[in-house]
């Protein structure tokens, strides 16, 4: 085996193609502090305030953000009080309206109206002298520990979640696995973004792969831990193990609830969400939708299996092109 793709080259692909450069990522780290610090001013000063608390959510405060992923710059989670805006069952539409004026009321004075816009399931807020954008998306609250309220999903379900804890279960592994954890979930939301570009029919959310990588950390795979330290082996346990269970295996943690906790499914990908038993993180996902995610990993993982017997750099680096795209330069 030739392995001219090792674990540098792939480390090197992450600082040079995939990773947010250390310093935009602080800058959009100081802005989204900027914006809770006075929101939350806002709702100290006024105790019957109808909006709770603020926290951040999403890549930014995971440091897992990659360049160009579209969407916003940064996500805040907006904590609710459910009872003053009608109850759980608010529709979203009154809510999101609700919520920029308050944005309004607390941040407008230093910008225009122009800079609040309301987007699919948030309140876009735009920084005018960066040019960041910050998603505030309302989390009814209903006084629950732990920082847990109710998201609003796409199909109009709300889901009992908690962008803290959701952090802390991210934050658990990394700790015990090192910097690379991080870094390899950066490298795999890299592949998945070149992989939908390459098909638009692909569904693979990055919450789904955030908890693949978690469940192999957890428990390896055939018999071996994830090699964490060795990128490209990592890779090659990952979609080997898409590829041969067929994501028909249910996946479940245990770090804030019991197996007997979780909710019976019959959904084509059962993978539940470590914070809520409840909630199949998979459950919009069709079984179309299974068979395309878990060929595209077949592939790559044939991608892989070439690039380590490759007999030149450049068909090693035209293999592993096929998981990155054009933009990889390899060894």
């Amino acid at each position: 085996m030739h392995d001219y793709v090792d674990h540098a080259v792939l480390a090197s692909h992450a600082v040079n193609k995939v990773n947010v450069p250390s310093e935009t990522a602080r800058k959009r780290r100081e802005q989204v502090a900027y914006l809770r610090s006075r929101l939350e001013a806002h709702i100290a000063a006024h105790p019957d305030y109808d909006l709770v608390k603020m926290r951040a959510s999403g890549s930014v405060a995971k440091h897992t953000a990659i360049k160009g992923a579209g969407g916003s710059d940064a996500d805040v989670a907006a904590y609710v009080k459910a009872a003053s805006v009608g109850g759980l069952a608010a529709p979203e539409a009154g809510l999101l309206d609700w919520l920029k004026e308050r944005c309004i009321e607390v941040y407008g004075k230093t910008k225009v109206a122009e800079d609040f816009e309301i987007s699919r399931h948030a309140v876009g807020i735009t920084m005018k002298g960066s040019g960041l954008k910050i998603d505030v998306a309302p989390v009814l609250y209903e006084g629950e520990p732990d920082d847990r309220g109710y998201l609003i999903t796409r199909d109009g379900q709300r889901v009992l979640t908690s962008v803290t804890l959701h952090l802390a279960f991210l934050n658990a592994r990394k700790a015990a696995a090192g910097v690379e954890y991080k870094e390899l979930i950066r490298l795999v939301k890299a592949f998945i973004k070149y992989a939908k570009f390459d098909d638009e029919y692909l569904k693979f959310k990055s919450f789904l792969a955030e908890l693949l990588v978690a469940h192999l950390w957890d428990h390896g795979w055939n018999g071996e831990p994830l090699a964490i330290k060795n990128y490209p082996r990592a890779f090659e346990q990952l979609f080997a193990y898409i590829a041969r269970t067929g994501l028909r295996e249910q996946i479940a943690f245990s770090d804030y609830y019991s197996a007997a906790d979780v909710t019976a499914s019959t959904d084509p990908i059962r993978v539940w969400d470590p914070v809520n038993p409840a909630n199949n993180v998979a459950a919009a996902y069709t079984e179309s939708d299974r068979v395309r995610l878990v060929q595209r990993a077949a592939e790559a993982l044939d991608s892989i299996t070439w690039a380590a017997t490759a007999n030149t750099k450049g068909a090693a680096n035209d293999a592993w092109r096929n998981i990155f795209g054009p933009t990889f330069q390899g060894a």
